[in-house]
């Protein structure tokens, strides 16, 4: 295959058409790129492989969170072919990509050709074991996903309105109720009114698309696989023809019975799908645009609200304060002011609990860069969602290389919080919260592993992550923290006085635990539409694709944690109350709060899980997504609040 068809195959059209113009050293850095964030190829190619190879990915469910490997339904499987290599990310989000006994000749249709037939006896505990499986896969709608060319095999079916919806991945089957109630995919087909009973899609339609590349020696092109799920009881099982009824067994069925595994595959041309946009066929039946936009300028007017009232501060309160402030003379005329000024004295006082905040601030900074980075080679085509487990992968990574600035953060947060154990400081900034993140999961994992779940990380994989943090992170965060002590600490622009001043009685707005619950509304409120989306793809099973959208919301949230949490630290400060450090922190922080509450509405309102070990997945791996979200909000305001105060009180004349 040529340099310029492996850039094809790999999933970079652009790439391919951008090397002819641009520097080999650039060309070379973005497949690099490429190459850190993805695993194996799984694509073929027509013009230079005529067999085209389908892949099988794990099976999951809306209804359960537990997803299993391919062979554990006891399928037709492949065991002469080596399954494709997987990153790290594809096997923390539980995919088990593995070869199928599924193979085409290119431009070559087949009509029913058998693929494998199962025989299963419930008089054999081991054979009763499997047919259980998979009655229990169908009842609770456990769905197919096949690769071909690295694209997923969609099935399209008529929804309301007369539009499409193109789901990547399929049903194994369906039930029937006792009472006759068709669940799930059992709707679409009339024949199955059998009561009481399971039907298997034993026999799969596969359409696949192609364009002829004219001018080039790539030859032609998959840029389509579709597929259509049916049933059928085959007279003659060592012979299928695909004839006769659905093929359906009753749920108290007894003795003997077989699955023949059928198949058949046509090709058709399509002029109309360009290679480079061939996943937007997908795409298309999700119409989420509109709703993103609307989220969009909403949080716009949020953020637009906000600035106009920190504006309003900055350039007139404060402007007259500090213009008043400095044309002071007497000290009669300062005894009779109040407000943010008569706290300098104690503005900059080191809070209570300093070596905590310090430690989570440092934890916050670096989940602050992963994220914001992760974003934006998200927004540049690098981890889309065909470079499979590729943001996960970034994301990790990126986590595991920023020791460095949580070391330095919190050394020199803690610092000039005045702390002098410099040991505790720095072990509880590499292990406390990354700590805590490890243990959720461990947890996790073990109730993963009980469920025979493919989810469940294997041993090596899980003692390559210890590795990680132990042998790369930790070191890393040991030698910011070196660099954090060995600095001064940070300059304050007032000095702070031997005796606290006493804070005097607060109205109930400005006490701290009502002005921290207002905090966190308005940051949520820019969030919650495309927390919908997020939740979505990782518990409903659904593509993220939007990553402009996201990455967009990501610098409104910073700027509106920012502006809130300035404008509570201003009123409070008014109020003389000068204990900020915390509040500014939690203040942000509290996005967090609503991000759980939302999750469990979330769980009651939109999803069907059951059984206990997927609820406990559910809220164990949510707890996860709380720490990190708390620990990074939260960052965003204490920084956002401590660029505030230096700035206000650099500029007064303090005597």
């Amino acid at each position: 295959m040529s340099y310029r068809s492996t850039l094809w195959c790999l999933g970079l059209p652009s790439l391919s058409a951008l090397c002819k113009r641009s520097s080999t050293v650039f060309c070379l850095t973005r497949l690099l790129l490429w190459m850190i964030s993805k695993g194996t190829s799984i694509c073929s190619h027509a013009s230079h492989l005529s067999t085209i190879e389908l892949f099988v990915n794990r099976l999951d469910s809306v209804e359960s969170v537990l997803p299993y490997e391919y062979t554990a339904f006891d399928f037709c499987s492949e065991k002469t072919m080596e399954r494709p290599s997987e990153n790290l990310g594809q096997v923390l989000f539980g995919e088990r990509i593995e070869p199928s006994p599924y193979k085409f000749e290119f431009k070559k249709p087949v009509v029913c050709g058998k693929v494998c037939m199962r025989t299963y006896s419930t008089n054999n505990p081991s054979d009763k074991a499997k047919l259980d499986f998979l009655k229990k896969g169908m009842l609770l709608n456990y769905q197919h996903h096949w690769i071909v060319d690295n694209m997923p095999v969609t099935w399209c079916y008529d929804v309301e309105d007369g539009q499409k919806f193109c789901n990547p991945g399929f049903p194994i089957g369906c039930f029937v109720t006792e009472a006759g109630r068709s669940k799930d995919a059992c709707i679409v087909n009339s024949n199955f009114n059998e009561k009481d009973a399971f039907y298997i899609f034993n026999h799969v339609d596969i359409t696949i698309y192609y364009h002829i590349v004219e001018h080039e020696q790539l030859g032609a092109r998959l840029v389509a696989a579709k597929i259509e799920p049916k049933s059928y009881e085959n007279p003659n099982d060592d012979k299928p023809d695909c004839s006769g009824g659905p093929k359906f067994l009753k749920n108290k069925h007894t003795g003997e019975f077989k699955i023949t595994y059928t198949y058949s595959v046509n090709f058709a041309e399509d002029k109309k799908i360009r290679w480079a946009s061939r996943w937007d066929y997908i795409l298309e039946s999700m119409p989420h645009t509109n709703i993103q936009w609307f989220s969009i300028m909403n949080s716009l007017v949020i953020v637009l609200f906000l600035s106009g009232m920190v504006a309003m501060i900055m350039l007139r309160t404060l402007h007259k304060d500090i213009a008043r402030y400095n044309q002071m003379d007497s000290v009669e005329d300062a005894q009779e002011e109040f407000g943010w000024k008569l706290v300098h004295g104690d503005v900059f006082r080191p809070p209570k609990k300093g070596m905590l905040l310090s430690v989570f601030l440092g934890s916050g900074t670096q989940i602050f860069i992963m994220t914001f980075v992760t974003l934006f080679f998200a927004c540049l085509g690098f981890l889309s969602p065909a470079n499979r487990g590729a943001l996960m992968t970034c994301a990790v990574v990126l986590w595991v290389l920023l020791g460095t600035p949580a070391g330095y953060v919190a050394a020199r947060l803690y610092k000039s919080f005045g702390g002098e154990k410099w040991k505790t400081n720095v072990l509880l900034t590499a292990f406390l919260c990354p700590g805590v993140v490890f243990a959720d999961f461990f947890v996790m994992n073990l109730i993963l592993w009980g469920e025979g779940s493919s989810a469940a990380m294997p041993f090596g994989t899980l003692v390559a992550i210890l590795a990680l943090w132990f042998c790369i992170s930790v070191p890393l965060t040991f030698i910011g923290a070196y660099f954090g002590f060995k600095k001064t600490g940070i300059e304050y622009p007032v000095r702070t006085n031997q005796i606290p001043r006493q804070i005097p009685e607060q109205s109930f707005y400005t006490k701290p635990f009502p002005g921290i619950i207002m905090g966190g509304i308005l940051p949520f409120g820019c969030i919650f539409i495309q927390l919908f989306f997020i939740l979505n793809s990782i518990w409903s099973h659904q593509m993220y694709y939007m990553f402009g959208f996201l990455f967009l919301v990501f610098i409104i949230l910073v700027i509106t944690c920012s502006e809130a949490t300035i404008l509570l630290c201003y009123f409070h400060l008014c109020a003389e109350d000068y204990h900020w450090q915390w509040r500014s922190f939690l203040t942000s922080g509290f996005t967090a709060v609503y991000f759980l509450v939302y999750a469990i509405h979330y769980f009651f309102s939109k999803l069907q899980i059951t059984g206990l070990a997927s609820i406990i997945l559910y809220y164990g791996y949510t707890m996860i997504m709380v720490l990190i979200f708390f620990l990074f909000t939260g960052t965003i305001g204490f920084f956002a609040c401590f660029w505030f105060v230096t700035k206000i009180y650099s500029v007064v004349k303090v005597d």
